[in-house]
């Protein structure tokens, strides 16, 4: 909101934000705007998706981190206006818009470039044996005035039933805070917000070097003086989480360092994801080995990743097939567009096997 609300100034657009954080009066007064037309562009979260929220004309809807948002919430934004264009953002677009993109449903748009000035990021694998030797390496690190997170699964022990080999985010600061004092925070999800605030603006002001934190930093952070990630029990992430942990360091000009702690054994699947994460930087290519590992979900329905109840076609097998899918069926749209004659036919009655009517809001969604 503090970047948008710049731009929005200049352009001469009026402009809120809705939380769960606006209560009683705030809320209601954010509310009637939104109706009667006063607010041009509303920044929130899902609650911009409850029934209460009415917009006078909704035009498009920008979907930010869309992996953390299900179809059908994303669908339940489109209908609050008639005709809504649709722009979802993502640093690695989950399988299911990923496909949609193959299959032409879907325009997109990659921004390659990083910002000027920004180092890469080294990241390496650490078997959690070794944890005394990462730890000895923060030392020297926040000695040197450095600051880093320490990203951990779960919250709190009552999490770990049943998974002795994961350590919660109280458990490890508690850990840490006998080896580095005061100088390390702890941020979850179940904070009040403004505490989480409070340590966050510490974090941010150089009082906290070291942050303890589940994955509730995963968005909105920036601290660019941060240099350090360790994602503690690393094979527990998915790619997107562990892609997107790790573009909390790398905001700033110095080079940054992630360590993937990862617990032995692991699966075939774990290896491979750590191993793409280790290798590339790159969230188109996280996306697609994403897609191999998990599968489309249903791209005529709501699951996002998965494998489909059925399948057209493997997009990593047949990629040319599918180009000349798409291509045959613009062509048929320009030709007959009303589908007549007997192919025609035979084509509403593909329509109609694929419940065309259901299908098509779900695709619009993203």
């Amino acid at each position: 909101i503090k970047t948008i609300a710049l731009l929005a100034e200049r352009a001469g657009l009026r402009v809120a934000i809705l939380t769960g954080r606006e209560k009683g009066k705030d809320r209601r007064e954010i509310i009637a705007g939104l109706a009667d037309g006063e607010i041009d562009l509303l920044v929130g979260t899902h609650a911009l998706i409850q029934d209460d929220v009415i917009f006078k004309d909704l035009a498009l809807a920008v979907v930010d981190e869309q992996h953390r948002f299900g179809v059908r919430e994303r669908l339940a934004l489109t209908e609050k206006g008639d005709a809504v264009d649709v722009l979802v953002l993502s640093a690695t677009p989950i399988p299911r818009t990923l496909v949609l993109t193959y299959f032409g449903d879907m325009d997109i748009s990659e921004l390659r470039e990083k910002p000027a000035g920004r180092q890469p990021i080294d990241t390496r694998a650490v078997a959690k044996s070794r944890i005394r030797e990462v730890v000895d390496g923060l030392d020297r690190a926040l000695e040197s005035g450095k600051r880093a997170y320490w990203i951990c699964p779960l919250v709190e022990e009552s999490e770990a039933e049943g998974h002795d080999h994961l350590t919660n985010a109280t458990q490890r600061f508690e850990t840490l805070q006998k080896r580095f004092g005061d100088r390390v925070g702890l941020v979850h999800g179940q904070m009040k917000g403004t505490e989480k605030d409070r340590v966050m603006a510490q974090f941010a002001a150089g009082e906290i070097q070291l942050l303890v934190a589940t994955t509730v930093v995963e968005v909105g952070v920036d601290v660019p003086q941060a240099t350090i990630m360790v994602i503690e029990n690393a094979e527990r992430f998915g790619l997107a989480q562990l892609h997107q942990l790790r573009g909390r360091i790398g905001r700033g000009s110095e080079a940054s360092t992630c360590i993937l702690l990862y617990h032995e054994p692991l699966t075939e699947i774990s290896g491979a994801r750590l191993k793409v994460i280790r290798e590339t930087t790159d969230g188109f290519r996280i996306a697609e080995e994403d897609l191999r590992l998990r599968g489309e979900g249903e791209v005529l329905g709501t699951r996002q990743s998965g494998l489909p109840g059925y399948r057209i076609a493997r997009p990593e097998v047949h990629a040319q097939l599918i180009v000349q899918a798409r291509d045959e069926a613009v062509r048929i749209m320009q030709d007959n567009p009303k589908l007549k004659g007997e192919r025609g036919e035979a084509l509403r009655c593909l329509l109609y096997l694929y419940e065309r009517d259901e299908a098509l809001p779900l695709i619009g969604a993203g």
